[in-house]
């Protein structure tokens, strides 16, 4: 899917026999992830023949709204595109890729994509390589989220001094947590879960991205130097404040599984109850997060939220990967909170 490209006049490129109109740079040089979707307020004012005005920055470190490199390429682009055969929007991430190993990553990045249909993981529309000279860069058209991230949606929230409801996180923990398991099943883990990974669509669902970092969910390690690769691999790929404990310091013979995970929704979590993640200041302030996440957290007492909200984050955040609990049994859990409506596959707010 996705070998038929070709760049035209006028701002339009082809891909698998369609054209797409150019509308605005989103990002470059790193991935914004907040561009994947809202670009501002304004969007629904602003024809696209117009364009569509950038609004206000929302980057900033790993512990908020985050501006990271992307994890396998280079130089990388993030575009907003309309498409000429539906009149709908797309983002267009390209990626430059100088060696051999970068497009192999983007094509893995792709193929991670098309494993899934699912309501809460982002869909590939097309991928294409296409050469520049020596160099190539791999296309990847995604859908256009004009809300934007569950981070934007958290931020503007607490600019206006509130949070969201406690059935708002439940509604949208249990999406989360449905995507997740779709992709645990397939045998992987996401690893990098964070607020700015997941968007929202327009009935407010939480629909995971960036599966770049994706790999096998059962890992066995056997031996120092595979612990010490894996742990590299970790420090490059998986953000900090989001990152699982073991690995920060991955034992010599060990197994790593799709856990890690459930650390980073418990931190999801803690971020949409309390509008920051919990480890954010840890980061900010200079201090180690490596040995904050080796204690027990201290779940801040609010009463805006219930004690089997409290039960559930705390069960998340169990330092002991083999203690921690596996999505469906949160699944349950949830289910049991706050039960979707018959026939319903996916969670809205």
């Amino acid at each position: 899917m996705g070998h038929a490209l070709c760049v035209c006049s006028r701002g339009t490129v082809i891909i698998d026999n369609k054209r797409y109109l150019f509308i605005q740079k989103l990002g470059e040089g790193l991935l914004l992830e907040p561009h994947l979707g809202r670009v501002s307020t304004k969007w629904e004012r602003q024809p696209p023949s117009q364009g569509i005005p950038l609004g206000p920055s929302c980057v900033g470190d790993d512990n908020g709204p985050s501006l990271t490199p992307l994890a396998h390429s280079g130089f990388s682009y993030v575009d907003l595109v309309e498409g000429l055969h539906d009149g709908h929007f797309y983002a267009l991430k390209r990626i430059l890729c100088h060696e051999q190993q970068d497009r192999e990553e983007a094509q893995r990045e792709a193929d991670m994509h098309r494993l899934f249909h699912h309501p809460n993981i982002l869909r590939l529309v097309a991928y294409c390589l296409r050469e520049r000279g020596a160099k190539h860069e791999a296309w990847l058209l995604l859908p256009f989220f004009k809300r934007g991230t569950l981070w934007n949606e958290i931020e503007r929230l607490k600019d206006k001094g509130n949070f969201l409801t406690e059935d708002q996180i439940l509604q949208l923990l249990l999406g989360i947590c449905r995507g997740l398991e779709a992709i645990h099943a397939k045998g992987y883990a996401h690893r990098d879960l964070k607020p700015t990974n997941i968007l929202l669509g327009d009935e407010g669902q939480p629909v995971l991205m960036d599966l770049g970092s994706m790999n096998q969910a059962c890992i066995h390690v056997e031996g120092s130097h595979q612990a010490l690769t894996l742990q590299d691999w970790a420090a490059q790929r998986c953000t900090i404040s989001y990152r699982a404990p073991e690995l920060f310091s991955v034992q010599s013979h060990c197994v790593i599984d799709e856990r890690t995970d459930v650390w980073s929704l418990g931190c999801v979590l803690y971020a949409m109850m309390f509008g920051e993640g919990p480890y954010d200041m840890v980061f900010q302030k200079g201090d180690s997060v490596a040995l904050a996440v080796q204690n027990q957290l201290s779940i801040p007492q609010s009463p805006r939220h219930s004690s089997a909200v409290r039960q559930l984050l705390a069960s998340m955040m169990t330092v002991d990967p083999q203690q921690r609990p596996h999505i469906p049994l949160l699944l349950s859990q949830l289910e049991a909170l706050q039960p979707p409506a018959p026939g319903q596959h996916t969670t809205q707010i």
